[in-house]
C-alpha cells in the first residue's frame, strides 16, 4: 500500500511539476484540480447512464401511480410492486449514486496523502506546497490560528465557502424546482388512476396517493435532499486543503454537468427561461 501512496504522490508531484510555469508556487494546488477533472472523466460515462435512468424513471411515473393506488393500503406490497417493476423496466433506483460512489476512493487517497507526514518512509515533500498563502495539508482551524479568517491563509478558506455557497445555491433552486415538478406530475398521474376506478371515494384515493409520493421510506431523504450540497461547506472546513479542492472542484463539476445532462427534464430551468 505504501508503494501505491508513493507512485500517486510522485504523479501529483509530475503533474504540479508541469504546471509550475503557469502556477507557480499553488502548482500542487493546480496538479490536484486538474486530476479531481480526469476523475470526473472518467466518472463521466456514469453520469450520463445515471441521467438516462432519471429519464426512464420519469417515464413509469404514470405505472407508479397505478401500482400506488392498487396497493394504497399496504406499503410493503407497493414497495415490492415497483421494484419488480424497476426490475422489469431494467431501471436502477440506484444508478444516480454509482457516481459518487466510484469518486469516493479519490477523496480518501488525497485526504490520506495531504494527511501523512511520511510517504514510503520519506518526509511527504507535498505538504510544502500551497494554495496561495494556505498549505494543502492544513486545515482551516489552523488557519484562523494564523491570521483569523481575515489573514491571508484565512480568505483562501473565505474564497472556497464563497464558491461552494454559491454552488450550494445554485443546486438548491434547482433541486427544489425538479422535486415540485416531480411532485406535481406524480400528483396528476395518481389523480389520472384513481378518476378511472369508481367515482365514490376517487378524491381520497388520488389524496392518499400523492401523500405516498415515492417509494415508501424515501419522504425524509427527499426533504434534506435540496440541502445536500450545503453540507460540502463542513467537509471544506475540516479535511486538508488539497482534499476541499478535490471537493470543491468535483461538486462545482457536478452542477454544471448536471444541469446540461437534465436540461430537458421537467423543473430543470426557471419558467422565466423556459420562455425565452
Amino acid at each position: 500500500m505504501s508503494t501505491f501512496f508513493s507512485a500517486f504522490a510522485s504523479m501529483v508531484e509530475r503533474l504540479a511539476d508541469l504546471l509550475q510555469p503557469l502556477f507557480h508556487a499553488s502548482s500542487a494546488a493546480a496538479a490536484i484540480v486538474l486530476f479531481t477533472a480526469l476523475v470526473r472523466l472518467l466518472v463521466h460515462p456514469l453520469s450520463r447512464a445515471a441521467a438516462r435512468g432519471q429519464r426512464e424513471r420519469a417515464r413509469l411515473q404514470p405505472q407508479i401511480a397505478a401500482l400506488r393506488e392498487k396497493h394504497r393500503k399496504n406499503p410493503e406490497k407497493l414497495q415490492k410492486a415497483i421494484m419488480e417493476l424497476h426490475a422489469e423496466e431494467k431501471v436502477s433506483p440506484l444508478s444516480g449514486c454509482l457516481p459518487s460512489l466510484f469518486q469516493m476512493p479519490a477523496f480518501f487517497l488525497l485526504y490520506h496523502l495531504f494527511s501523512s507526514t511520511t510517504i514510503g518512509g520519506e518526509s511527504n515533500a507535498l505538504l510544502g506546497h500551497r494554495l496561495f498563502a494556505a498549505p494543502l495539508g492544513g486545515r482551516w482551524a489552523e488557519a484562523l490560528g494564523d491570521g483569523g479568517p481575515f489573514g491571508a491563509q484565512g480568505l483562501v478558506y473565505l474564497g472556497l465557502f464563497a464558491l461552494v455557497a454559491a454552488v450550494a445555491t445554485f443546486n438548491f433552486r434547482r433541486t427544489k424546482r425538479m422535486m415540485a415538478a416531480g411532485a406535481a406530475t406524480s400528483a396528476a398521474s395518481t389523480s389520472a388512476s384513481a378518476a378511472k376506478g369508481a367515482s365514490e371515494g376517487a378524491s381520497e384515493r388520488a389524496s392518499e396517493g400523492a401523500a405516498a409520493g415515492q417509494m415508501p421510506g424515501l419522504g425524509a431523504v427527499n426533504k434534506i435532499m435540496p440541502w445536500m450540497s450545503f453540507f460540502t461547506l463542513f467537509t471544506v472546513a475540516f479535511v486538508p486543503l488539497a482534499a476541499a479542492l478535490y471537493v470543491v472542484t468535483s461538486t462545482t463539476w457536478s452542477a454544471v454537468e448536471r444541469a446540461v445532462l437534465y436540461r430537458d427534464m421537467p423543473g430543470a430551468a426557471p419558467a422565466t427561461a423556459a420562455l425565452v
